[in-house]
């Protein structure tokens, strides 16, 4: 986009130069010939003031102060010698002439190389100017082609964050009406989009819970039925009991199913590099604040993850920390039995007893804020597969349980970064 704003451009810029340039150019020369003939003439005038029409000598003291330098003037009467002053000014040279009495005629002559040389040195203060034009159209060019392209590459950019599952808002703007409102859309997007993810995973819950419930109701019917004295009755009811538990596992495998196609973008990561970035992305916020922000992640930490996915979910902690906790935030990680632990602490009061339950409900909050992020936090970890908890409410400490990446996951990551390295 941006080559394609600054060719366009520098392409005007220069058909401009072209068309405007080169008539500029003729007409300066001409323009430069025009005057010395016009001065030519002009002395002419004045030398044919101070001339006798009597047939009398010449009084070259009083007309030679106006023959050019180096030019000569040349006095023609009929009948008599021509008389010259000045010098000898070569062959083609710059010539007027003014009759100024009957069969009389003064001729004023410069060299043509002295007008020529004017010619040049005009026309090239002209195309210098012209160059100069272009010049600066291309820095004009430059300037406003990056000034419409960043802000298209973030819009474009920020789409694809939203299509990658991060739906955090972007609160700043370019100052293009345009853009700006494409930016209000995306965020409003995003909002729709987390509210959207979120009724998705409850309602996914919900409805696993409800069916777990009967169908575990139904299998204890089908157990008592399977102990009747009836053979008949007790045939059917192992035939329906079977048929219960092969539910149940169809079930089992339609959410772990879903849970796979949500984590599809989920790739082993290193969360001292992960976590890092994020640090540094928020660092400035906090310090906005009067306040600092302290890493503490190991190396050798793998999680299986979606880079997008985790960055939002720990930045929502991060800006929850921000909004409503106090002193240093801590952000650490470290290795569990069977996961990996990632925990943002703060300084600050904490959440109070009666919100503890229901801290990550959307719509909950303790200030002013919306109360979207913990609950769009929340989703976004369990879409990976992890969890999080309010592990201490005072002082808070925010844990996230994350999947750990499997030996076999780590080696096919590998695989294509050593298949691109070069031989």
């Amino acid at each position: 986009m941006r080559r394609r704003i600054l060719q366009s451009t520098l392409l005007v810029v220069a058909i401009t130069a072209l068309v405007l340039g080169g008539p500029l150019a003729i007409t300066t020369w001409r323009l430069v010939e025009d005057l010395h003939r016009a001065d030519l003439l002009s002395r002419l005038e004045q030398v044919a003031a101070r001339l006798d029409t009597a047939d009398a000598a010449i009084d070259r003291e009083s007309i030679e102060l106006a023959v050019p330098t180096g030019g000569r003037l040349v006095l023609q009467r009929a009948g008599q010698p021509d008389q010259v002053i000045g010098a000898e000014v070569g062959d083609d040279p710059v010539s007027e002439s003014l009759p100024f009495a009957p069969g009389d005629v003064l001729v004023m002559q410069e060299p043509l190389r002295s007008m020529r040389t004017e010619q040049i040195q005009v026309t090239l203060v002209v195309l210098l100017l012209v160059v100069l034009s272009v010049g600066t159209g291309a820095v004009v060019a430059t300037v406003t082609a990056r000034r419409l392209a960043e802000p298209l590459r973030g819009v474009a950019d920020r789409a694809a964050r939203l299509g990658a599952g991060d739906f955090r808002a972007v609160p700043g703007r370019h100052g293009i009406p345009e853009l700006d409102r494409v930016s209000d859309v995306l965020d409003t997007s995003a909002v729709a989009l987390a509210d959207l993810l979120q009724r998705e995973r409850a309602l996914v819950g919900d409805v696993s819970h409800q069916l777990r419930s009967r169908l575990t109701a139904l299998q204890l019917r089908l157990d008592e039925l399977a102990a009747h004295p009836d053979p008949t009755a007790r045939s059917e009811a192992l035939a329906a009991l079977e048929q219960a538990e092969r539910l149940a596992e169809v079930l089992d495998e339609l959410l772990e199913a879903a849970r796979v196609a949500r984590a599809a973008g989920a790739e082993p990561r290193d969360l001292r590099e992960t976590l890092g970035a994020v640090a540094e992305e928020w660092r400035p916020n906090l310090k906005a604040k009067g306040r600092s922000l302290k890493v503490r992640v190991p190396e050798g930490l793998l999680a299986r993850v979606t880079p997008t996915r985790i960055r939002e979910a720990i930045g929502a902690l991060l800006d929850n920390a921000i909004q409503h906790g106090s002193g240093t935030v801590t952000l650490s990680a470290r290795a569990a039995e069977t996961s990996l632990v990632v925990e943002v602490a703060d300084a600050g009061a904490g959440v109070p007893e009666e919100l503890v339950p229901h801290v990550f409900d959307r719509g909950v909050s303790v200030g002013s804020s919306t109360g979207i992020g913990l609950a769009l936090a929340r989703a976004l970890v369990e879409a990976d597969g992890g969890r999080l908890e309010l592990s201490r409410a005072r002082p808070p400490i925010f844990t996230i349980f994350l999947p750990a990446a499997r030996a076999d996951d780590v080696v096919a990551a590998a695989a294509p970064r050593r298949s691109s390295t070069p031989r």
